[in-house]
């Protein structure tokens, strides 16, 4: 099962960053959370990794609705988009898939919800 949408990124890396940033605003989403893998693994283990992000993406008018509509939806939320370098060199974004991650939640209010936020999530990735 397919839980993520991809895209290979002709950009630089900090480019590819700040052009998904900016198409994530254009969709009503705003970063909550930015995490540098790459640095933290070297503080936390003293190991080199690839440039990888993890943008942590929330809509709020869908967060709330999500949450009015069962409230432990917050465990799954907000929307991860990563950025990362491949192993070959490339840059790759991919936002995960909020119909494949809410599938085992018994709620058809989240099914619209998930329906309208995984469009939203698409259109970003193919914009870039």
């Amino acid at each position: 099962m397919q839980y993520s949408f991809n895209k290979i990124l002709d950009m630089s890396f900090d480019d590819a960053l700040k052009r998904v940033v900016d198409e994530l605003k254009k969709e009503g989403f705003g970063v909550l959370t930015d995490i540098d893998v790459q640095k933290t693994l070297k503080k936390k283990l003293d190991v080199d990794f690839r440039k990888y992000r993890i943008l942590g993406a929330c809509n709020p008018s869908f967060a709330y609705k999500a949450l009015q509509a069962e409230s432990r939806i917050g465990t799954m939320l907000p929307c991860n988009v990563i950025v990362q370098e491949t192993e070959r060199g490339e840059v790759e974004v991919s936002a995960i898939d909020p119909i494949s991650s809410m599938q085992a939640i018994e709620n058809p209010e989240l099914q619209d919800i998930a329906n309208q936020v995984q469009a939203k999530l698409k259109k970003v990735v193919e914009s870039l």
